[in-house]
């Protein structure tokens, strides 16, 4: 496995998804009181589960971002007053931070009025046929602002392409040849691995251009304590006790 450090994006923050200060001024908070922000319903599979804590843990460990950014995972994306929220799997929005005070309603889900901005890329883990991820869906996440839309189907649900990338172009989303995220200077690739004691054959990752993938921190931990056994065997065979160094 080869280790991978994001660096910082292209700094083009398109129109599409991102507010400019006269119109986040001017725009009135619509009232939250009365929206459900937290279902409380056990909705995710093993895979998904899993899939999700890959993707945000190694954001949260590699993304060597220079600006702030925030990976969610299942959380509300509300883009419009009397619209219901979106949900996606994985959320990834740049030069914002994560709210502090949580106590809030307005501060625990992603309000794009609140923001300022729609985020750069959302995922949709596809398990069944119900959820319409390339037709309506996809259409609400165009409508929301988001800039990449990912669908990301290991079960093949939905036909033969386990991984479909669709960057957004004004008034439609165009589907890529590749899955380079141009916007956020990051990638996606299926990794063939074992993540928290479970091997899969196509895990979701993040990687950098190369395509080398972003390292979860147990896994930034596992190759510095392979370095220093490698290391210690090294000295031990010119006749130094490594534990005396």
């Amino acid at each position: 496995m080869n280790v991978a450090t994001a660096s910082p994006p292209i700094d083009s923050t398109t129109e599409q998804s991102s507010l400019s200060e006269k119109e986040r001024e001017l725009m009135s908070e619509p009232n939250i009181d009365e929206l459900i922000i937290e279902d409380n319903q056990p909705v995710d599979n093993l895979i998904s589960e899993k899939q999700q804590r890959l993707l945000t843990s190694s954001a949260y460990s590699s993304f060597n971002l220079e600006i702030p950014f925030l990976v969610t995972a299942n959380v509300g994306l509300f883009y419009a007053n009397q619209k219901p929220p979106l949900v996606p799997d994985v959320m990834l929005s740049l030069r914002v931070k994560c709210p502090e005070d949580w106590s809030q309603k307005k501060n625990r889900s992603y309000f794009t009025w609140h923001f300022g901005k729609a985020p750069e890329v959302a995922i949709e883990i596809v398990s069944n046929q119900v959820e319409n991820e390339l037709g309506s869906k996809l259409n609400n996440y165009l409508d929301a602002g988001v800039g990449y839309y990912v669908v990301f189907d290991p079960l093949k649900c939905l036909g033969e392409n386990i991984l479909q990338v669709y960057r957004r172009k004004i008034l439609s989303y165009q589907l890529q040849d590749s899955y380079w995220l141009e916007e956020v200077n990051l990638g996606l690739t299926l990794w063939s691995g074992e993540f928290e004691g479970q091997f899969y054959d196509q895990w979701l990752r993040w990687c950098d251009q190369s395509g080398n993938v972003l390292l979860t921190g147990d896994e930034k931990f596992e190759l510095e304590k392979q370095r220093a056994n490698r290391l210690a065997q090294l000295l031990r065979e010119q006749g130094i006790d490594p534990d005396l160094i």
